[in-house]
């Protein structure tokens, strides 16, 4: 297929950069699950296993990855979830207007509600056909096509409906709020 255009700045990048802050979590199946919380339409917390997840109607999106700190590699192709799946098991209450992404170690990425539900927005299970290796974010990891690579954490633990915005992990230091890179919105002094 061959690369397309590039967003402004960016350079193309050889093979698949591992990139993340901290190290690899390991894998614990028996403790491991997915959440969706917060402003729930009930209240309730809604709760998966790995199992069950991967039981779930998948899709597949093949996307360019753009890391905010300039490279890009092209041509992946992910398998999982569709953000707006999770949406229709575990309804979102009608005043959320955001999701906050959280994976292992805390780590937190925060998303308009129109970005978690885009078309292209998955939480993936494979890559190329097979699972996730630990360092790409196996066994589940956020994938934000449109945006920056901050906004889809890897080793994904949870979404919390929120009702109004706040930054996640790198928002707080100094990343964009959106992160588009098309319009090259890498860092928060950016911002409008």
């Amino acid at each position: 297929m061959g690369p397309g255009p590039l967003p402004p700045g960016q350079r193309l990048a050889k093979g698949w950069p591992v990139a993340h802050y901290g190290p690899v979590p390991r894998f614990h199946p028996d403790r491991w699950n997915l959440q969706v919380f917060g402003a729930t339409t009930t209240g309730d917390t809604y709760s998966w296993t790995l199992d069950e997840v991967s039981a779930l109607p998948g899709i597949t999106v093949v996307t360019d990855l753009h890391c905010a700190s300039g490279p890009t590699s092209t041509d992946h192709e992910f398998f999982g979830v569709a953000g707006t799946t999770l949406l229709e098991l575990a309804p979102p209450a009608p005043q959320v207007t955001h999701v906050m992404a959280w994976a292992e170690y805390g780590y937190s990425a925060n998303l308009r509600l129109s970005d978690f539900t885009s078309a292209r927005t998955l939480m993936a299970t494979h890559h190329n056909g097979e699972q996730l290796t630990a360092e790409h974010g196996f066994p589940l990891r956020l994938v934000v096509p449109h945006l920056y690579g901050y906004k889809g954490p890897k080793w994904l633990r949870g979404i919390e409906y929120m009702t109004a915005d706040r930054r996640g992990f790198w928002e707080e230091r100094g990343f964009h709020n959106v992160g588009d890179p098309w319009t090259n919105q890498r860092y928060s002094y950016q911002e409008e």
